[in-house]
């Protein structure tokens, strides 16, 4: 009587299979865009945590490094530009116009770089565990601002001294400035991560084209010969959304420090900044969205390439 009310259980390997086969199969793949990354903060937290760690692991002086080096370029370029060539005389406060040019195309360069090689460089971990796999340039992304605070405290120092004196307006401009670069390097970063997959020559390829960026833009001259040089002929120039940020990021820092901003502004700053400066943030944001399906069409064949 008792072996009837009790259910009856699978006796052999045949009997469990069948139990088997009549459940419904699911997917185990995680969900993935920024729902997906959201969802697994806490492995995001320890990506960042571990990259950050592994840069400074075995260094004497560690996260000093970060504040020596961007102290170290920032002396050489007030040596150079302004004791060396004498370019202070005809450009107010040159060095910070290098400097604060140089931190948003450091951010945009290296999260590019570090982002191609992000999922390559993470296989064994991608293999592991269930997650998703844009977890891994965006991680990227964040640990390049992770280093660039090291950058902003020795460039606040600097702009105390210089009397930076901002406006709203240029306050604006510097949050629009690195905007288009974190989105529009977001998007490259994942869209690159793919391809690196399937081409390993990518991660080389990134590498150079960056080297060509530093002259692409406004950084070690001023917007002021271009515009005079290619007088009238400058919108393909401006069309470089990294331009458009690094103009954006020295109108918030470099031109409150000169001592007559309508000037400079007029000199130095292309017409109608803002207005290219939100369609080139527009325009990141939909490449960041064409970068997206473009990594969810090939994620599934990502594996067996890995």
């Amino acid at each position: 009587m008792t072996d009837l009310l009790e259910p009856q259980r699978p006796r052999d390997a045949a009997s469990r299979a069948a139990a088997l086969a009549d459940v419904p199969l699911v997917s185990p793949a995680p969900t993935g865009g920024i729902r997906g990354i959201l969802q697994h903060r806490y492995l995001l937290k320890l990506l960042v945590k571990r990259e950050v760690t592994a840069r400074y692991t075995g260094s004497f002086l560690g996260m000093l490094w970060s504040y020596i080096t961007p102290l170290t370029q920032f002396l050489m370029y007030i040596f150079i530009f302004t004791l060396l060539m004498g370019r202070g005389g005809n450009i107010e406060h040159f060095a910070i116009h290098v400097f604060a040019s140089i931190m948003v195309v450091g951010l945009f360069t290296e999260t590019v770089a570090a982002g191609t090689r992000s999922i390559v460089r993470n296989s064994a971990l991608l293999q592991k565990s269930a997650m998703p796999r844009e977890m891994f340039p965006f991680a990227s992304l964040l640990v390049s601002i992770y280093h660039l605070w090291p950058e902003f405290v020795i460039l606040g120092i600097a702009l105390f001294f210089t009397g930076w004196a901002p406006d709203l307006t240029a306050l604006v401009a510097g949050v629009l400035g690195y905007g288009i670069i974190m989105v529009f390097a977001l998007a490259l970063a994942v869209a690159l991560s793919v391809s690196q997959v399937f081409l390993r020559d990518t991660g080389n390829i990134v590498a150079v084209v960056n080297n060509f960026i530093r002259f692409g833009v406004p950084m070690m001259y001023p917007y002021s010969i271009v515009a005079e040089r290619f007088r009238g002929h400058t919108d393909l120039y401006l069309a470089n959304p990294i331009a458009d940020a690094v103009l954006l990021v020295q109108r918030c820092f470099w031109v409150p420090t000169t001592s007559d901003q309508k000037a400079t502004i007029a000199e130095s700053m292309p017409d109608h900044l803002f207005t290219r400066g939100f369609v080139a943030l527009a325009g990141a944001f939909v490449l960041l969205v064409i970068a997206q399906r473009i990594f969810n069409r090939f994620e599934n064949k990502m594996p067996e390439r890995l």
